[in-house]
């Protein structure tokens, strides 16, 4: 559990230093475009640091369940936010990896989807 909020804490810092770092020095080179597809990558990383926060932190949760739940996050993180600043800040062309960030909205997809299921038979156990 504390190397995954340890990731968490990382993914959360870089997600406030890459925010200022678009905001500021990057205001003036990037297009209104790039601008906005910078916040959306930062914006869905902070959601998934907020939630990757309860999901460690909840007791209900096995470490097992906690663990994987976190892997999908952290690689949904790594694949759709990343694969957003390494086009805008290192130049990679879209074309070499238009895969990548769809991959990383699925691997979203699938951790949420756990969580609702997880509380969806909470619910019909009535626990």
């Amino acid at each position: 559990m504390n190397k995954n909020l340890s990731i968490t804490a990382f993914l959360g810092l870089t997600a406030i230093v890459l925010g200022a770092f678009a905001s500021h020095a990057l205001k003036e080179k990037l297009t209104v475009e790039a601008i906005s597809s910078m916040e959306t990558a930062i914006r869905y990383q902070m959601y998934h640091v907020i939630v990757l926060l309860f999901v460690n932190s909840y007791n209900g949760f096995t470490e097992k369940f906690k663990n994987k739940v976190s892997l999908f996050f952290f690689f949904g993180i790594l694949f759709f936010s990343g694969s957003i600043y390494l086009i805008y800040l290192l130049g990679v062309p879209v074309k070499a990896i238009w895969f990548i960030t769809p991959l990383g909205g699925g691997l979203f997809v699938v951790g949420w989807l756990l969580l609702l299921f997880f509380f969806m038979k909470k619910v019909i156990n009535k626990k």
